[in-house]
């Protein structure tokens, strides 16, 4: 088996949003990908990124719904096991890409780096478990700048692709389901 030889970056329609492949070489005993190395994103030009501070792995079973949650941090996420619906918001005051929304689809070797402010959430469509890797460059403390919009605002326009119950706290905490539409947050 084969594999990308190098991390590839693609730009998105938000400022600072990039999708990532990553180096993967494989044979006949399975793959390794290279999740996150500094000097491969300096040459693709992101390189003041890194210097990973907390990572988090998240198992989370089909149809649920984590996010949308835009900390005052860099996040480099992905899956490692399943896939997911990745989306994101620039909930970014005075960004030039204010209010846009992307959404990528997650699969092992498919990273997103995504810019401090920019909200990131993700549904788990893949049968079974999904395990969901982040990592940020700061800390995370309950007392965080920061902002979070609700994952069903209508104005956002993301379609989960497994229908949704925000009632089912089995796939949506209370917290999320009560989160405010982008149009509510304080200019």
């Amino acid at each position: 088996m084969s594999g990308a030889d190098r991390l590839r970056a693609e730009t998105t329609a938000i400022d600072g949003l990039h999708i990532l492949q990553l180096k993967a070489v494989g044979d006949e005993r399975g793959v390794v990908r290279e999740f996150f190395r500094a000097s491969a994103l300096a040459e693709v030009g992101l390189d003041a990124v890194g210097a990973w501070r907390q990572v988090n792995l998240t198992t989370s079973h089909r149809g649920v719904v984590r996010g949308l949650h835009g900390e005052a941090m860099t996040k480099l996420v992905s899956v490692a096991v399943g896939s997911a619906l990745g989306a994101y918001v620039d909930a970014r005051p005075g960004s030039t890409s204010f209010a846009r929304t992307v959404t990528v689809e997650l699969i092992p070797g498919r990273a997103v780096l995504v810019p401090r402010g920019v909200c990131n959430g993700f549904q788990a469509t893949a049968p079974g478990e999904t395990a969901y890797l982040y990592c940020f460059d700061d800390e995370w403390r309950p007392d965080m700048a920061g902002v979070a919009v609700s994952a069903f605002d209508p104005d956002l326009g993301i379609a989960w692709p497994v229908p949704v119950d925000v009632n089912d706290r089995r796939l949506v905490s209370a917290k999320d389901a009560a989160l405010p539409r982008l149009g509510e947050l304080p200019v």
